[in-house]
């Protein structure tokens, strides 16, 4: 939980009737960096959708919100729920980002989907989304203005760039790497979306939907239940053509043991690096890794369908392979339903070649050929969408992933490589790999586009007594003197390398002047929070503390405990925290021990050896070098 005093700009464009367009961005950024891809992109739209909306003969209002205080927990859109404009909103267009270079990305919609689906797929031009990817950002612990908005159920598109993570949140996300391209693709989805909102009716529209983009020139849609329905229909049909073909074991033992084995090679060839090439030796040229990655993915098929695969035709592995290709989006579907756009053109595609041989014998191979170009187009752009979204890893991961795509090929090649033979066929996929690999290995680890994460921070656990220099980056040994060790500092679970280091004299902690009133089974502490210089002041209590509920007076948020038990994390930034009284509603009377820390942007002078040792392309990302201060309080 996050506070601190914003200043949101607010301008209405339009009639003072009607159900309102909130168009959203956050002109705030982190401490580390300028933000022009986050969120400076998504004011720089907003200004210029705003220009042109301000000239048409609008329905309906719309609201351009300009929010601060994003990065610091989503501050300033909760603060945007407070006004009495937000009471009258119907539909949201929030512009994120989490790169600076690639098509802007429709990533959260509003659920059920239907109505946000109908909106985007009739208005973007060039559209690039999928319903796997809103469906996984579902599930993950990411967080956008979005969420703060969820519970009012509005229409909500959400959309970013992701292109190129490794400048997002630090100093390269700069005008100068900010893709023009990028800005122009969420302008035009942007106005086009906002114009329907505004001007024009809603197509009607309900339930789920699964959608995919197509090259970015059209999106596929589907009602969710048909989906579901048309993949089981063809894991039947696939079945029983499977099994009257025969050898429909050994054909699915191909196709998942192409998939595991290129993981393991993949795993066993990165571990292999990674002993010799600390830290993500992969970021400054990720394209040698993948390309190696998918080298593991031939070099295990063509190993198989020369053992494995050797007594079964080419129909029987066909059948085999779209009948586990299917299983396999039946499985992503139970955690992912919108997934299952991904599974169903392809074998649908096979499967009316398979009945068209009927009347034209060569029909099923034709069928196959376009089904693999289909799946290029549509799965291959989603696996160059994860390997954005995977940069930091795991790489292994593109082996099965790729396998999907590169299989079908190599088993209607199935008969050249049984003709090669096993030990030809292996040696040749095998120097494929050895030398891609070669490549990876051999490649750049960092360049001036793609830096090391390296943050240098000094902090002290005045308590203890103790105190050490930090350095937060991706695993690679320190480049500067002394026995640095692996390690966790007291308020965070990332582990970093550790150095013991000298006491800053004269350092000033944040301190809190506390007051108890008890209420039966509860109680509410009240803090009065002095920074004493640091930039942000934080509350860390214990998992077993049951807080309900803290805010200041007059903005409580109740805490969600529904989720996995974690620690209770309370954080103040800006200047307002100096003064400020924070209160707590615990749900027990039992005492509860908080770790205060400070937070400063700033490192003493003794850090300048270490700022010297950082390497020539590393710079900090996410996190500010900073000196922090660790301290107990036990109420």
């Amino acid at each position: 939980m996050s506070c601190a005093r914003v200043r949101n700009v607010i301008v209405v464009l339009g009639p003072p009737a009607g159900k309102a367009v909130l168009l959203n961005a956050h002109y705030d950024s982190t401490p580390v960096g300028p933000g022009a891809g986050d969120d400076g992109i998504g004011v720089a739209t907003l200004l210029e959708v705003g220009s042109i909306l301000q000239k048409r003969a609008l329905k309906r209002p719309v609201i351009l919100l300009f929010n601060e205080g994003e990065e610091l927990g989503l501050v300033g859109a909760r603060a945007f729920l407070a006004d009495p404009l937000s009471r009258n909103v119907g539909s949201l267009i929030n512009l994120e980002a989490r790169g600076v270079s690639g098509p802007a990305n429709m990533f959260e919609t509003s659920v059920p989907n239907g109505p946000a689906i109908a909106l985007f797929s009739t208005t973007a031009a060039h559209p690039v989304a999928n319903s796997l990817s809103t469906d996984v950002y579902r599930l993950m612990p990411n967080y956008t203005d979005v969420n703060s908005f969820a519970d009012r159920h509005w229409l909500t598109l959400n959309i970013a760039p992701i292109g190129n993570e490794t400048r997002y949140h630090s100093a390269g996300d700069n005008l100068a790497a900010l893709d023009h391209r990028t800005l122009q693709h969420m302008g035009d989805q942007t106005l086009a979306a906002a114009e329907r909102l505004a001007i024009e009716p809603l197509v009607a529209s309900s339930g789920n939907r699964i959608f995919m983009d197509v090259s970015g020139r059209t999106l596929i849609t589907l009602p969710l239940v048909a989906g579901a329905v048309l993949l089981v229909g063809m894991l039947i049909a696939f079945a029983a053509i499977g099994w009257r073909r025969g050898r429909l074991v050994r054909g699915i033992a191909l196709a998942l043991g192409t998939m595991v084995g290129s993981a393991i090679v993949a795993w066993v060839a990165l571990a292999a690096i990674g002993a010799i090439r600390h830290g993500m030796f992969w970021r400054a040229a990720p394209a040698w890794s993948h390309l190696a990655t998918y080298a593991s993915v031939i070099l295990a098929a063509a190993t198989l369908l020369a053992t494995l695969g050797g007594k079964a035709d080419r129909t029987q592995l066909r059948a085999a392979f779209w009948l586990t290709f299917l299983l396999l989006g039946g499985a992503i579907g139970l955690a992912a339903p919108g997934g299952i756009i991904f599974f169903l053109f392809p074998p649908l595609i096979v499967l009316l070649g398979i009945i068209a041989t009927r009347w034209w014998q060569p029909a099923e191979r034709a069928a196959t050929w376009l089904a693999i170009l289909f799946l290029y187009v549509t799965w291959g752009a989603m696996l160059a969408l994860l390997e954005e979204l995977l940069n930091g890893g795991p790489m292994w991961l593109f082996g099965p992933l790729g396998a999907l795509i590169i299989l079908p090929v190599l088993i209607e090649a199935a008969p050249v490589i049984r003709s090669a033979g096993l030990r030809f066929a292996g040696a040749a996929s095998a120097i494929l790999a050895i030398i891609l690999w070669g490549a990876a290995a051999a490649a750049p680890a960092y360049s001036a586009d793609r830096q090391q994460r390296f943050v240098i921070e000094h902090a002290t656990d005045l308590d203890r007594g103790k105190s050490w220099w930090s350095v937060v980056n991706d695993g690679k040994p320190v480049p500067a003197p002394g026995q640095w060790t692996r390690g966790k500092l007291p308020h965070s679970e990332r582990p970093r390398w550790l150095l013991p280091a000298p006491a800053i004299d004269g350092l000033t902690p944040p301190t809190a002047d506390s007051t108890v009133a008890a209420n039966g089974q509860t109680r509410t502490i009240s803090l009065v929070l002095h920074a004493n210089g640091a930039d942000s002041v934080g509350l860390i209590a214990p998992k077993d503390a049951d807080i309900r509920a803290a805010g200041v007076d007059g903005s409580m948020r109740p805490f969600d405990r529904s989720a996995k038990k974690q620690k209770y994390y309370l954080t103040c930034s800006g200047r307002s925290c100096d003064g400020l009284t924070l209160q707590i509603v615990a749900g027990s009377n039992k005492p509860i021990e908080f770790m205060l820390v400070g937070a400063r942007s700033v490192l003493p002078d003794r850090a300048r050896p270490l700022l010297a040792a950082r390497p020539q392309n590393a710079r900090p990302q996410y996190l500010s070098d900073q000196t922090l201060t660790f301290s107990r309080i036990r109420l």
